[in-house]
């Protein structure tokens, strides 16, 4: 059965505490180091996937051997179904940029990300997934963005973390059909799915993991679980956190697209 669950947040803590949540998505830079012993709590009690923001799967050479090691310590201690991190890159050789960046999708990036994906996966000993991000700026390249993300996950035999709102953001801001997009999708790789409520701003639509999920959110994500076999759904919430009984409404949202209320 597919699972529905949260991103973790330590101000959802008491929320999730008292809720029957299927599965924890854990952001394994918030365990660097610290915390610790929340994590193996919780790797305890719940089903867990660990994923990542600064492995820079897109960044020419060599991972970077520190952020490497603190992530797969992370997954050591939660022990998850999987790890996922994302089509993208925060840093260049000499800069770190902070945020993710689009790469553009030739052949040879397709090498790069994908051998670095294998890496990853085989030092955590866990299958990997990767998540499309959205982007102010339509990058071209030798292969389209779906043909790009496919070419990947068979070089890598890894699958896909779909984040519904990026997809759905990018579709408006870049004037395409969302469901001819996914469509383009090999629906085997399509494993977990993000999803949180967008912002519109000055005419563009932006995500900052802070608002409710809007209906033609919900419209996609059904469209998406109707065709791939979605195994984990992740309502992310990183800011202007609810009350109780909002969040209770907005994952009573998610457990309807497998059907239960």
């Amino acid at each position: 059965m597919m699972m529905i669950g949260v991103g973790y947040r330590r101000e959802l803590h008491e929320w999730i505490a008292t809720r029957p949540i299927d599965c924890l998505e854990i952001t394994a830079e918030h365990f660097y180091g610290r915390n610790e012993p929340v994590l193996r709590d919780l790797s305890h009690q719940f089903r867990l996937f660990v994923h990542g923001l600064g492995l820079s799967l897109g960044t020419s050479g060599e991972l970077d051997p520190q952020r490497l090691r603190r992530y797969a310590r992370v997954v050591e201690i939660a022990q998850p179904e999987w790890i996922s991190e994302h089509i993208a890159f925060t840093r260049t050789a000499e800069v770190d940029l902070g945020h993710l960046n689009p790469v553009q999708p030739t052949r040879a990036m397709v090498r790069t990300i994908a051998d670095h994906a294998r890496e990853i996966a085989e030092r955590c000993g866990r299958p990997i997934i990767l998540e499309n991000i959205t982007s102010h700026l339509r990058i071209e390249g030798e292969l389209s963005e779906t043909d790009f993300i496919n070419s990947i996950c068979e070089t890598a035999d890894c699958g896909v973390l779909l984040d519904v709102t990026n997809l759905f953001i990018n579709s408006r801001n870049h004037r395409f059909d969302p469901l001819g997009w996914l469509n383009r999708i090999h629906p085997a790789r399509i494993v977990q799915l993000h999803i949180v409520g967008y912002a519109f701003e000055s005419g563009r639509y932006t995500d900052g993991h802070a608002q409710p999920i809007q209906d033609e959110l919900l419209a996609l994500a059904r469209a998406v679980t109707e065709y791939a076999p979605v195994r984990g759904v992740i309502l992310e919430r990183d800011t202007d956190f609810p009350g109780a009984a909002a969040m209770d409404e907005e994952f009573a949202k998610l457990a309807r697209l497998r059907g239960r209320s």
